[in-house]
C-alpha cells in the first residue's frame, strides 16, 4: 500500500523508515517536504492514503483534490486534528485517524523546562556568561515550592505535569469541563473555577483542547483576573492565546514572564529555518523582544520515545485501515 507524507522533516524520515521496515509493515512510503495545500495534492496520486502534521492544510479544497486523486484515509502523525475540514472529510468519504497519546511526559517535561529556565532566568544567564558576564543583577528567581500552579484541562499530559509539580511541592489547582474527582482525591489536587484558578495561581499551564469554547480563553479580560506576576506556558494550541492581549499583559507587568511552546500563527515559521529572511510577523517579532518570554517551535513532543510512539501509532492505524478492521483513532465530523 501506498502512503504519501506531506510537510516531513529528515527525523520524520529516519523514525518511519525504522518502524516501517523493522515492523513488518511494508508500506511503500513516499515522502515531501512541501506542506499540503490544494495546489500540491496531486502528489498523492497513486497512494489510497496520506500523511499530514500540525502545519498541512486538509481544508475543503485540499480534501476535494485528495478524494479526486483516490485518496481513501488522512493519518494525522499527531494529536490535534482542528486543521482538518473533518465535515468536507466526511462528505467525500476519507477516514481520518490520528496518534491520541505518543509521549504525555515528553510534553509535561517541556512545559516544567519552559518554567524552570523562565523562573531562574536560565536563558538570560547562559548569554551573559558566554560574554563574561557574571553578574547576577536582574537574574532573581523565585522557589516553587509552596506556590500555587494552576492548570487547565487534565488529561494525560496534565496529569504528568502535575505530578512533577507536586514533586516540586506545589498547591495544584485544576480546571476541566468535566471534572474527575476520584483523581483529584488520588492525586491531592482541587478543582476550582477558572476565576478562582485565575487569581490564586503563580503559575498557569494550559494542556485543553482547542474548541470554539476555548479559542482565545487567554484575553485580556481573562488576563485582568490573574495574579500579578502570574508565569503563563501554553504547549498545547496557539489560539488558546489572543498573541496581543498577553503583550498587553507583559507590557503592564500583569504577566510575570511567558512559556510558549506554540503559537497562534505558527504555520508560517515553525519547524523550517527562517533565520536568512527579514519576519514579516509584527505581533511575532514583538513577542520575541521580551526577555521574560521564551518561545520554542512546537518541540513538546520531541523526544525519541515520542517519535518512535507516533511512527508506530500512525503505521498501525493505516494497517488496521487497510485491512477493513474498525478505526481505533478515528475521529469524525460532528453535526
Amino acid at each position: 500500500m501506498k502512503v504519501v507524507f506531506f510537510g516531513t522533516q529528515p527525523y520524520d524520515r529516519e523514525s518511519f523508515d525504522t518502524i516501517n521496515n523493522n515492523g513488518a509493515y511494508g508500506f511503500d512510503i513516499v515522502y515531501h517536504h512541501s506542506h499540503l495545500t490544494p495546489d500540491n495534492a496531486v502528489l498523492a496520486r497513486g497512494a489510497e492514503a496520506v500523511c499530514i502534521f500540525v502545519n498541512d492544510t486538509a481544508d475543503a479544497a485540499a480534501i476535494r483534490r485528495l478524494a479526486d486523486e483516490r485518496v481513501r484515509l488522512i493519518a494525522l502523525r499527531c494529536a490535534g486534528f482542528n486543521n482538518v475540514d473533518l465535515k468536507a472529510a466526511a462528505a467525500c468519504g476519507i477516514g481520518v485517524v490520528r496518534v491520541p497519546a505518543y509521549s504525555p511526559h515528553a510534553v509535561a517535561e517541556h512545559a516544567v523546562a519552559l518554567l524552570l529556565a523562565l523562573d531562574r532566568k536560565v536563558h538570560r544567564a547562559y548569554w551573559r556568561t558566554r560574554d563574561g558576564n557574571f553578574s547576577l543583577h536582574g537574574l532573581l528567581g523565585f522557589d516553587l515550592y509552596g506556590k500555587t500552579a494552576g492548570v487547565v484541562g487534565t488529561g494525560r499530559i496534565a496529569r504528568a505535569l502535575i505530578g512533577i509539580l507536586k514533586g516540586f511541592g506545589m498547591e495544584v489547582l485544576a480546571y476541566d469541563i468535566c471534572p474527575d474527582e476520584e483523581y483529584a482525591r488520588t492525586a491531592g489536587i482541587t478543582y476550582v473555577t477558572l476565576d478562582e484558578l485565575y487569581r490564586r495561581s503563580d503559575v498557569i499551564s494550559l494542556h485543553c483542547p482547542l474548541t470554539e469554547q476555548t479559542r482565545y480563553m487567554i484575553n485580556a479580560d481573562s488576563i485582568a483576573r490573574m495574579k500579578p506576576g502570574v508565569v503563563l506556558l501554553n504547549t498545547g494550541r496557539g489560539q488558546l492565546i489572543h498573541t496581543e492581549a498577553l503583550i498587553e499583559g507583559l507590557k503592564q507587568r500583569r504577566i510575570g514572564a511567558a512559556g510558549l511552546d506554540v503559537y497562534e500563527e505558527e504555520a508560517a515559521y515553525f519547524y523550517e529555518d527562517t533565520s536568512d529572511r527579514i519576519m514579516s510577523d509584527d505581533v511575532l517579532a514583538r513577542l520575541l523582544s521580551f526577555n521574560n518570554v521564551l518561545v520554542t517551535s512546537h518541540q513538546g513532543f520531541f523526544t525519541r520515545e515520542a517519535l518512535d510512539n507516533i511512527a508506530r501509532t500512525t503505521l498501525d492505524n493505516i494497517r488496521t485501515f487497510a485491512s477493513g478492521a474498525p478505526l481505533v483513532n478515528e475521529v469524525r465530523f460532528e453535526a
